[in-house]
C-alpha cells in the first residue's frame, strides 16, 4: 500500500477515511470551525468529553491520571496512555484524547513532580518507567496498550519500553530528541530557573510560556494548557511542577540504548520545523528502530506539534495505530 511520510494539517474527514482507517470507528462530533475569533467547535466537543480523575500510590508518591473509558472491552481495539513533556501535565492531552475513545480506552498521567502528582526527593527515568507501568495496571489498560510520549515524555517512554515493553503493543515517540552519546554530551542544556510567584490566577496564567519557545496561533490551546499549569500556594500562584523534577541529570541517561533495546513496536512522529529534531537526529533515531518502523514528519509543525498542528497529529497517530494492528510495514 503506498504511504507518504508527511501529512498536512487538515482536520480528519470523519466520513471519508483512508482505506487503512476504514475500520476505525469515528466519533460523532462537529469538526467545522466557528468564526476565526471563536473557540473551534472540535475543541468545545473534546472538552465536553470529561475524563475521570484518578490517583494511586507508586513507591511512596501519589500519581494522578485522567481516564476516558472508551468502548466496552469486547469492542475495544486496545488502549492508549499519553505521557506529557517536561514540566507539563496530563491536560496537554485532554483535547486530543476524545478523538480516540470510540476505539480505545485512553489515559493520560502526570509524572511525579509535575501536574497533580506528588513530589519525590529523587527523580529518575527508572522510577518514571515504573509510574507508567503502574498507571497501565491501575487503569486496566491491558496488554494491547500503546504508550505515546511527547518530548521529555518520549524519553521516559523509551526507558519504559526497554524495561516493560513486552507487556504492551508499542510506543510512539513524539518529537523527543535522542542523539548519539558524544553529541549529546557536547550540547549545552537549559539552566533551571527559580520559580516565580504571582498575586492572582490571571497574572500567573498570563505569564505562561512554551519551552522551548515557539509561535502558536491556537491561542485557545495555550490558554487551556496555562490554566492547568498553575496552583495556589501560601506564597502566591505559581507553576505546578517541582523544580527538582527537571534536574540536569536527566540528560545523562543512555536514551539511545533504551530505544534500541525497546521490546515492542516503535514509531516516531516529529515536527518538520522542530527546533529539537534535525534530520541528522531523525536519521540516527531511525537507525535504532526496527526496520519498517513508522518515522513521520508533520509539515509546518514545530516541537509542540500537539498545539500548533493538533488535527494532523490526530490523523497521523490514528493511521499508525491502525496499520500496526493490520501489521502493515511503513
Amino acid at each position: 500500500m503506498p504511504f507518504s511520510n508527511k501529512f498536512s494539517n487538515t482536520e480528519p474527514e470523519m466520513n471519508k477515511t483512508p482505506k487503512s482507517l476504514s475500520s476505525l470507528k469515528t466519533p460523532k462530533h462537529p469538526l467545522s470551525h466557528s468564526n476565526s475569533h471563536d473557540t473551534p467547535a472540535w475543541f468545545k466537543w473534546a472538552m465536553s468529553e470529561k475524563p475521570s480523575s484518578n490517583f494511586l500510590q507508586v513507591e511512596g508518591c501519589q500519581i494522578h491520571y485522567l481516564l476516558w473509558d472508551g468502548p466496552k472491552e469486547e469492542d475495544r481495539e486496545g488502549s492508549i496512555l499519553f505521557v506529557h513533556g517536561g514540566a507539563a501535565h496530563s491536560h496537554w492531552w485532554s483535547f486530543l484524547a476524545p478523538f480516540f475513545t470510540n476505539n480505545f480506552r485512553v489515559a493520560a498521567l502526570d509524572l511525579s513532580g509535575m501536574g497533580d502528582s506528588g513530589r519525590r526527593e529523587e527523580y529518575s527515568a527508572e522510577m518514571r518507567a515504573t509510574e507508567i507501568n503502574s498507571v497501565i495496571n491501575d487503569a486496566n489498560l491491558g496488554k494491547n496498550t500503546y504508550v505515546i510520549g511527547h518530548s521529555f515524555g518520549g524519553l521516559m517512554t523509551a526507558k519504559f519500553a526497554k524495561k516493560y515493553g513486552r507487556k504492551i503493543s508499542g510506543i510512539l515517540i513524539v518529537d523527543s530528541p535522542i542523539r548519539p552519546p558524544r553529541e549529546h554530551a557536547k550540547r549545552k542544556h537549559p539552566r533551571q530557573r527559580g520559580k516565580r510567584y504571582y498575586s492572582d490566577f490571571a497574572s500567573a496564567v498570563a505569564r505562561f510560556r512554551l519551552m522551548p519557545e515557539q509561535d502558536c496561533s491556537n491561542d485557545f490551546l495555550i490558554s487551556h494548557i496555562a490554566q492547568h499549569s498553575v496552583v495556589e500556594t501560601p506564597e502566591g500562584w505559581t507553576w505546578k511542577f517541582d523544580e527538582g523534577a527537571m534536574h540536569a541529570r536527566r540528560f545523562k541517561e543512555p536514551y539511545h540504548q533504551y530505544l534500541k533495546d525497546a521490546k515492542c513496536k516503535v514509531g516516531l512522529v516529529y515536527g518538520e520545523k522542530s527546533s529539537l529534531l534535525d534530520q541528522k537526529t531523525v536519521t540516527f533515531m531511525r537507525s535504532l528502530m526496527p526496520e519498517g518502523s513508522p518515522v513521520i514528519s508533520i509539515p509546518e509543525a514545530q516541537h509542540h506539534l500537539l498545539l500548533d498542528q493538533p488535527m494532523a497529529f490526530i490523523s497521523v497517530t490514528r493511521l499508525i495505530l491502525q496499520n500496526w494492528k493490520a501489521k502493515f510495514k511503513f
